[in-house]
């Protein structure tokens, strides 16, 4: 994997034909020590319904991941993140296009009035491309390709030291040292 990218979802590598060479059935296995969670994302919350843009958001990949048999209980307030901060990220951009990348500053002259002494960044430009980090950020983990199930496989328990102990905890056999006979 090229350094710097994050490993994919098993159930990804398994639908894309198993691209690392890994082998299926070595994929079904470590799918199958993946932490299970409760199927099922429930509806969009109520206070995300409030804001039509997060209300598509939830609904679209809400979809998304039920398709892709990724919709996890657990994994709504990630969803929940996601969704306010592409709702944060439109808005500011809606912002920005109707204001202008950069608008005036203002200060006051010396005899109290306000007048132009330049031109700053638009402040929402900063505040979209945080929220879109923050979108960017709750995707690449939960994101539609949730990472971190992956990351937490259960591997099963290493039973080579127990069979150790079961070899070194049995009687030792005494071996008699006979002379040869000639």
């Amino acid at each position: 994997m090229p350094r710097g990218q994050r490993p994919k979802p098993i159930a990804l590598q398994i639908a894309e034909g198993d691209p690392r060479r890994h082998g299926r059935n070595k994929l079904l296995e470590k799918q199958a020590r993946e932490p299970k969670a409760t199927d099922g994302l429930p509806k969009c919350p109520a206070y995300l319904r409030r804001n039509a843009r997060a209300r598509a958001a939830w609904n679209f990949w809400r979809a998304e991941l039920q398709r892709m048999d990724l919709d996890r209980r657990p994994d709504r307030p990630m969803l929940e993140g996601a969704c306010i901060a592409y709702a944060e990220a439109i808005a500011c951009f809606q912002l920005v296009e109707k204001q202008g990348r950069v608008i005036p500053r203002r200060a006051r002259d010396g005899a109290g009035n306000w007048v132009v002494v330049g031109m700053v960044a638009h402040p929402a430009v900063r505040q979209r491309n945080q929220a879109l980090l923050i979108m960017r950020a709750f995707c690449s983990e939960f994101g539609l390709s949730p990472i971190s199930r992956t990351r937490l496989s259960v591997e099963p328990a290493d039973d080579e030291e127990d069979d150790l102990f079961k070899l070194l905890s049995q009687p030792r056999e005494h071996r008699r040292v006979f002379p040869e006979a000639g």
